[in-house]
């Protein structure tokens, strides 16, 4: 069960060896959490940030999961569920791809908006059925300031981000007065190994400023959360101006 304050005392993350998901856990244990499940495909990648955690004192377990396998998802996720109750699910997982060659390779395209919608949904709506049955949790999910308007420079991740953050939102609607709490993270570009080499842009943040904006929303029991907070305001303005002058926008 949570704490007094809102934060979990066990966490499944779904992306195992997400740098935001993992600076989420680090801070969430240095709090209250003592039970992480890290769910990701089986790699040296997903042992290593298993036992850093596990360093860190909590008792951590690995499951194969993989975005690209719904079909999959029922059995992995219930497997951890059936182990206790889950305070809190971090559905982590997505990619960016690589828009260039993404338009002429519409089946690379397509992978980038299965892993970054069609899993999500499927992931989502098995954990959120889960932590129905057991009456509580938080069902965090990352998605992205690129959903809030699609940029000509990486429309085919924004539009994935963009039905992740409607399907999440119609979610919590529907969950809500069931016990379980739907939020919704939007980080604008954040610093890690997935962004490296791309030009930064303004308002950059890192995984850790991240994780810090979900415990103090988790806190709050907030339902939307941007990172920075300023965003909320720019993305706003963007999300208004006519479309001819966004799209002579360098963005």
């Amino acid at each position: 069960m949570k704490d007094a304050f809102g934060l979990p005392q066990s966490l499944l993350v779904l992306g195992g060896t997400s740098e935001i998901a993992l600076a989420t856990a680090r801070r969430l244990i240095a709090r209250r959490t003592r039970t992480v499940w890290l769910a990701g495909r089986p790699s040296p990648g997903l042992d290593e940030a298993a036992a850093h955690l596990r360093d860190l004192g909590a008792e951590v377990r690995t499951v194969a999961f993989d975005a690209l396998d719904p079909d999959a998802h029922e059995d992995a996720l219930g497997k951890v569920f059936a182990e206790g109750d889950v305070d809190m699910v971090l559905l982590a997982f997505g990619t960016l791809g690589d828009q260039a060659h993404d338009e002429r390779d519409p089946g690379a395209a397509v992978r980038v908006a299965q892993t970054n919608y069609t899993g999500a949904v499927s992931a989502g709506l098995v954990c959120a059925s889960a932590l129905q049955t057991q009456g509580h949790g938080s069902l965090v999910v990352l998605s992205s300031v690129a959903g809030e308007r699609a940029r000509r420079a990486n429309f085919i991740y924004g539009s994935s981000k963009a039905g992740l953050d409607a399907f999440a939102q119609g979610l919590g609607d529907a969950l809500h007065g069931t016990g379980v709490h739907v939020m919704v993270v939007r980080p604008g570009f954040v610093r890690t190994r997935m962004t490296a080499g791309l030009p930064e842009a303004p308002l950059a943040t890192t995984p850790e400023a991240v994780a810090a904006a979900v415990e103090l929303g988790l806190r709050r029991r907030a339902e939307t959360v941007w990172v920075p907070g300023t965003l909320r305001v720019v993305m706003s303005a963007l999300r208004h101006l006519p479309r001819g002058v966004f799209r002579r926008l360098p963005v």
